[in-house]
Parts: C-alpha cells; structure tokens; sequence
C-alpha cells in the first residue's frame, strides 16, 4: 500500500480559499492574525486583527439592536436560525474543511461537528414556540403568581480551538431564540473556520430581514476578549477554554455584576467493573481517548480499572494503541491527526516525564511521528501506581493514564478525587453498580455515562460540569435559560389588597 502524499502549504491554502469561495466569504489580508494549520505547522494567511476598540463598537451596535432583536416574537426570531441551519446543511463539507485546515480533526470529526451544529439550529428552532414560563399557586385568594423570561441583552462568546464552530452554534443559536444579540470573539487558532460560520449567519440575516448587528464577529487577540468581558453593555459571557482562564474572566465579569457562563477543563474518568464487557468497553476507551488527538475537553484522561480485568484490558488497548493510523487528518484512513501545535506537543512530553518520575511507566505510544511538518504524537498510555499531582491536572494531549482499585467506593473515590468535574463513565453489566455510579454520592461530574465512553455529547441534553469546569450548562434541557432573565409575576385579579403571611397594614 502506497503512503497518500501528505497535505503541503500551497495546498491548503488553495483548499481554504475555496471552502471559503463556497460559502461567498474571502480571506480579509492583513496583519494582526495568523491563520495556521497544524497540519503541516505553518502559517497559510496573515489576517487583519480587529483592536480593542473595534470590539467595543461590535457591543455598542449589538446593544443598540438589542431593543428592536428582542421585540420580535421569538418564533420569528427562530425562522433566522432555521434558515442558518439549511445554509449549515447546504455547507456541511465546505465548513468542515476549515475545521480540520485550522484545527486538525480527521474528517469524520469534522463532518461531525457541523452536524452537530445543524442539530442544535433544530433545537433551537422547536424552542422558539417552548420558551415556557410557569404559574405557581398563590396563598392569597384572588391572585395569581407566575414566572416569565426575558431577555439578557447582548452575549458576548468566547470559543476555543478545539470546536471552533459548534460551541458558537450552541450559544448563538440558543442566544437568539431567547432574544439576546450576539458578539463573538473566536480562538485566534481558528479565525478562517470562525469567518465561514458567521458569514453563514450573515446570509440567514439577510435572507430573513433580521437587523444586521444581531450578530457581530472579531477576529481579536486578547486584548480585544479582555474588552469584551470587562464591557458592561455585555450582559452574558460565555466563555469555553481552560480553567485558568475561567480563573480570570468569572471575577471580571462578577466584578461589574454580568453573568458568566463557564466552560472549562475537563479531567475525565472511565471506570471499568469486573462486570463490564470489555469489547464494548474498548471501543468506547479508544474513541474517547484517542479521538481529537486527545484534545476535546470531554477526553478520557484517567481509566479506573478493577484489578482483576485490568491486565487483560490493558494488554488489548495496547494492542489497538499500536496499530492507530496516525497522520494527515485528509487521509480517509487517518484516526488521530495532529496536535495543534509545538506547545501541546511539549506539555504531553512534559507530562510523560512526570507522570515517570512518579513511577509510571509507558506501556503505549508517547513518542513523535514525523509527518508532513505539524506535531504528531503517538496516544499514550501510561500505567501508574496511584493518582499523582500529574493525574490530577488537565493536559490537553493524548495521555490515558490506568489506575487500579478493589472495592467500588475506592474507584468512586479516585474519580472524584480531581479539582474539575466535566465528563464521567462507567462500564458495568451490574446494575446496582450503574445505579450507585449516578447516585448522588457517585460521581461528581456534570456528564455521567454508562457503557459509553466519556467524549461525543448529544446536543439535547445540558452540557457543561461542576467544580473547576466552572459550572455552566450549554445546548439542550432548559439551558436557555442562562441567555434569559427571570421575573416573577403577582397578578391580584379580586379587587381587594390583600398582604402575603397575613400581615395587617390599614391605614
């Protein structure tokens, strides 16, 4: 078999610039912003940077839309995002084009990650006729409590490289139904795949008559996300990205009273039970790992093994560790591309020598594979006597790290025993165990699974996590209500003034 030539400079470009040709979008020349691929580990454009204070005039003119974007009736305001999502079908493969130039993913991934967001466009479509208040039984005769929602103002969303795209649709999508203008500022890692999207929702506006600044794109540095947080015409930001980010951006925000939605990192465990089929298991520990270039915040970072099953575990996923088709995400073959960039690249290096010196050893993968210039690492996994500092913390590459335990409370107990709580899961044919597992003194993560993996998310139901992943919830169930305000309604209909708890005030 032959080895597919891999992607080149010239080539990517040329294949950007007509994923962007398809959509009716340009590259805006400039300076400011690289757009690169870690593909080949080079730059492809030099791209204008918008300044702090062309941030600011995105906020002033989407709060000044705000007014007239929230009068409209909200199944109104869902015929734009059901006209973003036909565009999103019509694009399916120009869109994932740019998501794997810019970030890597092979094209399954990518593909699957505009599916994802036609998804929630159809979401959030239906939600457009279910934004639904309730009525709550007064105490006093003759009046009525009841809740309704409004509108924030404007969203500000601050998106991550590794789903350049989809995390904007979760928040735009849902923003808007709710009534809230939009500002985003993309990860500066991917400000073409980011150009391709909002150009999409520039052409559903248009087609819909929607007010233009009902959406606004900068292509910033920090300087302009700092702009963004710190604005007080921003009633939400949104922000996915680490914890130590969250860290900055959630007492900003706090500090002038605005509400932050959090989405941070993830350190997220699999338990695997005497009990669990372990064909089953093995399919779900090597996507979850593996997949992205263990590089989803909801990757599988720690396997919890019970120690009777977990020789035989390891020896397979070894197995199938050492026969991963690693390279140009292009390739139809491939299944892991690369890392980002030379950074990643270092941190799991980084991490491999600690997790070492903690008496870990390297069963698996750990090492480099050279190939067409970009960062290429081979998954590791790596055996270790206990859960370490190293374990403890997030990194953003690769690394399965395998820990054993006897008794279930101990498993539960290392599961939890980390400061984030994003994605968990267990499997397990002892119902008893699956049930204790998402029981309330079972695993403490805002994603609980059984016999499925930890990565690879519906959008109908709320994603997000506890502890230091910040809390926030995106996409399905009632996680709209975040983009919305509630008040609370007492209507007196008996033509008498009558106090709560009886109190007596005649005058």
């Amino acid at each position: 078999m032959s080895t597919p030539t891999p992607s080149t400079v010239e080539g990517l470009r040329d294949h950007a610039h007509a994923a962007l040709r398809a959509v009716g979008a340009t590259v805006p020349d400039g300076s400011g912003l690289i757009a690169r691929s870690p593909i080949v580990g080079e730059s492809l454009f030099g791209l204008r940077a918008d300044t702090p204070g062309d941030v600011g005039r995105a906020v002033a003119e989407a709060a000044d839309t705000f007014a007239e974007w929230r009068a409209r009736p909200a199944p109104a305001r869902g015929e734009l995002v059901r006209v973003l999502g036909e565009l999103l079908r019509e694009h399916r493969s120009d869109l994932a084009d740019l998501i794997t130039i810019e970030v890597g993913k092979i094209r399954s991934e990518a593909l699957g990650e505009v599916q994802e967001m036609i998804d929630v466009c159809e979401f959030a479509v239906g939600l457009s006729r279910q934004l639904h208040g309730r009525t709550i039984a007064s105490e006093r005769p003759g009046h009525r409590l009841a809740e309704t929602w409004h509108p924030l103002g404007v969203v500000g969303v601050i998106s991550a490289f590794n789903f350049p795209a989809a995390v904007w649709s979760w928040n735009t999508a849902i923003a808007l139904v709710c009534g809230d203008t939009v500002v985003w500022k993309p990860s500066e890692l991917t400000p073409l795949t980011s150009i391709a999207a909002a150009h999409l929702l520039d052409r559903a506006i248009e087609r819909v008559g929607a007010p233009a600044a009902v959406h606004r794109l900068v292509l910033a540095d920090r300087l302009g996300g700092e702009r963004l947080v710190d604005d007080p015409r921003v009633a939400l930001v949104s922000a996915t990205g680490s914890t130590r980010m969250g860290q900055q951006v959630g007492p900003r925000v706090a500090a002038r009273f605005g509400k932050s939605l959090l989405e941070l990192g993830g350190n997220n465990a699999t338990v695997v039970t005497p009990s669990a089929d372990l064909d089953l298991a093995l399919q779900g520990i090597v996507f979850a790992a593996a997949g992205t270039a263990g590089q989803r915040c909801t990757s599988l970072r720690r396997l919890i093994v019970h120690h009777t099953v977990a020789d035989e575990l390891v020896d397979r996923l070894v197995a199938v560790y050492g026969r991963l088709p690693i390279g140009d995400p292009f390739v139809e073959d491939t299944l892991v591309g690369p890392l980002v960039d030379e950074r990643a690249g270092e941190a799991m290096a980084a991490a491999l020598e600690r997790a070492q010196a903690d008496g870990g050893k390297v069963v698996a993968g750990g090492g480099r594979r050279e190939y067409g210039g970009g960062v290429y690492a081979e998954p590791a996994i790596v055996r270790m006597p206990a859960q370490t500092d190293v374990v403890r913390e997030e990194t953003f590459a690769p690394i399965l790290y395998v820990l054993t335990y006897d008794a279930f409370e101990e498993a539960v107990a290392l599961h939890n025993d980390v400061p984030q709580g994003l994605s968990s899961s267990i499997f397990t044919r002892d119902q008893q165990e699956a049930e204790r597992f998402l029981a309330a003194d079972g695993s403490d993560c805002g994603i609980a699974n059984v016999n499925i993996g930890t990565s690879g998310a519906e959008i109908g139901g709320a994603f997000g996590g506890e502890k230091a992943t910040g809390g926030g919830r995106e996409s399905g169930s009632d996680s709209w209500k975040a983009y919305m305000r509630r008040a609370t309604n007492t209507i007196n209909y008996s033509g008498n003034l009558t106090l709560a708890q009886n109190v007596s005030f005649l005058t």
